[in-house]
Formats: C-alpha cells, sequence, structure tokens
C-alpha cells in the first residue's frame, strides 16, 4: 500500500514539474519545413546604382518564390558608412530571421555580430566582400584579382590601338582603403600591367572614401601634376563617373585611357562617348538573386561551396549592344513588378 502511495506521489510530482516548466519555457511553434523563409539582404549601400542592382536581383528571387523566401533589403545610404552597416546587421539578427545575405563593406567591423547569428543558427551568405571569419555557410564574389588583371588588359589594349608608345604613368583611384575587393582589384591591376608594360610607371594610388567630389578632385590633381599620365584605372563606379567627368570636361579621352570597374547609367554613357574605354563589369543582380537561393537551399539542409565565383565580363564599345550584355548593365529590364 505505502509502495503505491510512493508511485502515486512521484507520478504527481512528476507532472507539477513539467507543468511548471512548460510555463516558464514555451515550446517553440513548429517551423515550416518547406517556407517561406525569413531572408534578409544587407547592401553595402543604398546610393549606388551597383548595390540597386543586387537588390534588384534579391527582390526578383523573392517574387519568383513566394512560396519558398519572404525577402527585405537593407543597407547604410554611403560605403562609408561602416558603423551603420554594423548597426543594421545587429538589428536584422535581433529580428531572427532565417537567412542573413550580406555584402559587408568591412572584412573585420561585422565579424562580431556575423558569428553571433551564425551561433544562433542563422543561416549567412557572404556577398563581394570577404569577411575574416569561417562562420559563414558560403561566400559569393567576383574573383577581383582576375578582373584587376583584365583592366590592364585593357588598357594596355586601348594603348596600343591609339598608336600610343606604352611608356608614361599610369594611376589609380581607388574607392576605399583596407577593403578587401579593391586591395584584390588594384593588386590584380598593378601585377598584369607589370607583366604586359614594365615601362609603365604607376604613380601613388588616390583614395576617395567612395565619394565622387573627392573622385574629380583626385583625378585633377594626377593629370595636372603628371603631364606624361596616359592611364588611369577607376576601380569602381563612384571612382568611374567622377574621373570620366574630369576627362571630358578636359577633352582629353584621346591622350589618357581610362578603364572602369563597375557599372551604372552614368559610366555606360561615357563608355558609349569614347571616354571610357572598357568596363569590368560584375552580375550584382545575380548576387541578390543567387544570394538568397542559396540561402534557401542551406536553410533546407543543401551543402553550399565555400566560394562561389559569379563572373565579371569585360564591356566595351564593340559589345555594349549586345543582348546580354544590356541585360547585365541594366538589371531593371529583368525587374518584376
Amino acid at each position: 500500500m505505502k509502495t503505491k502511495k510512493w508511485f502515486a506521489g512521484l507520478l504527481i510530482f512528476g507532472m507539477l514539474v513539467s507543468v511548471f516548466l512548460t510555463g516558464c519555457a514555451p515550446a517553440a511553434e513548429p517551423q515550416n519545413e518547406d517556407g517561406p523563409f525569413d531572408v534578409a539582404v544587407i547592401v553595402k549601400a543604398t546610393d549606388s546604382d551597383f548595390w540597386q542592382s543586387m537588390i534588384i536581383g534579391a527582390e526578383n528571387a523573392g517574387k519568383e518564390n513566394p512560396d519558398k523566401v519572404t525577402v527585405t533589403t537593407y543597407g547604410p545610404p554611403s560605403e562609408a558608412d561602416i558603423d551603420e552597416q554594423v548597426s543594421i546587421l545587429e538589428d536584422v539578427i535581433a529580428k531572427k530571421p532565417d537567412a542573413i545575405v550580406i555584402a559587408s563593406t568591412s572584412s573585420e567591423a561585422t565579424v562580431p555580430a556575423i558569428e553571433r547569428a551564425y551561433e544562433q543558427g542563422i543561416i549567412i551568405i557572404t556577398v563581394d566582400n570577404r569577411v575574416k571569419t569561417d562562420n559563414v555557410h558560403s561566400f559569393l564574389a567576383t574573383d577581383n584579382l582576375r578582373g584587376g588583371g583584365s583592366a590592364a588588359e585593357q588598357l594596355v589594349e586601348n594603348l596600343e590601338a591609339a598608336g600610343m608608345p606604352l611608356e608614361g604613368k599610369v594611376g589609380i583611384i581607388s574607392a576605399m582603403a583596407g577593403v578587401q575587393v579593391l586591395i584584390d582589384r588594384d593588386g590584380g591591376f598593378t601585377s598584369r600591367l607589370a607583366e604586359l608594360a614594365p615601362n609603365l610607371e604607376l604613380i601613388e594610388t588616390r583614395h576617395v572614401d567612395n565619394d565622387m567630389t573627392r573622385a574629380v578632385a583626385a583625378a585633377e590633381d594626377i593629370i595636372t601634376a603628371n603631364p606624361d599620365l596616359v592611364g588611369i584605372f577607376a576601380n569602381n563606379n563612384m571612382t568611374g563617373n567622377g574621373v570620366a567627368r574630369v576627362i571630358a570636361e578636359r577633352n582629353l579621352q584621346d591622350r589618357i585611357m581610362l578603364v572602369g570597374y563597375d557599372s551604372d547609367p552614368e559610366q555606360v554613357a561615357a563608355l558609349r562617348d569614347g571616354v571610357v574605354r572598357a568596363l569590368i563589369v560584375q552580375d550584382p543582380f545575380g548576387m541578390g538573386y543567387r544570394g538568397v537561393m542559396y540561402a534557401y537551399d542551406a536553410i533546407r539542409g543543401t551543402d553550399l561551396a565555400d566560394f562561389i565565383d559569379t563572373g565579371a565580363v569585360v564591356v566595351t564599345s564593340a559589345n555594349v549592344d549586345d543582348e546580354d550584355i544590356q541585360g547585365l548593365l541594366d538589371p531593371t529590364l529583368k525587374r518584376i513588378e
């Protein structure tokens, strides 16, 4: 009899503990295994057509796959706003999305937040710029060393086509210092140029904090200070636009060969006018679209490659009107309303 009472008491005690624990920590809502899953996309800046193209790609992925993903986009006003991007990332993590696709301006500043999100089980897909942590599920980017090398090849080809000797000075105007993608572009350009035209002298690189006004001023300075300047490499669309304005205003397009990286309507117009000789064009639309869909795959348990090369294309006056190039230059042609 005592044994039965003892077991009954134990059963009641267990039930009370269960009720208490359930009241203190409610069970999580069961997750829909098929979606839609919440994917947050964070770009480097909202003031750039390049990053607007990535946003279009990400949003298209959501509109084409509403049963799989719900996409929300974020970004600071300028690439110089690194602290603001970190703050945005922290706010996004607090909302507990299923995945974050981020083009981090800094390779270091976002690392603590990214690692915290990863530990919480949020899928992390980095885009464009590699961050200094292994706590990501995949990295989508252009091979910027190769892209910089292609820029050097285009500069040399245009000097030769113009009948100019491979002598004189060449300048690099860089959007920002300390950003790995730009370091790679400049490094690829420098090393390839040395291989192709060792008699061309590189002058000191100018960094302009991704400010077009400062790019204009830097271009004016180096053109004035170097009468034997024969070429400039501008390593993103903001710098390319600034340099192109100066070359056009001074009517120097036949004496100074400008090669740019990335594209926007102003750079494409300068290419058509012969002020820009070539553009190394990435695929920001594809970065956004594929970033979102790879995030979906990772949420569903698919193993992703550590690195996925999103490619780059050389665009010149000879191919700028090709249909596939037009789709790359103007992602609004692919927009789903």
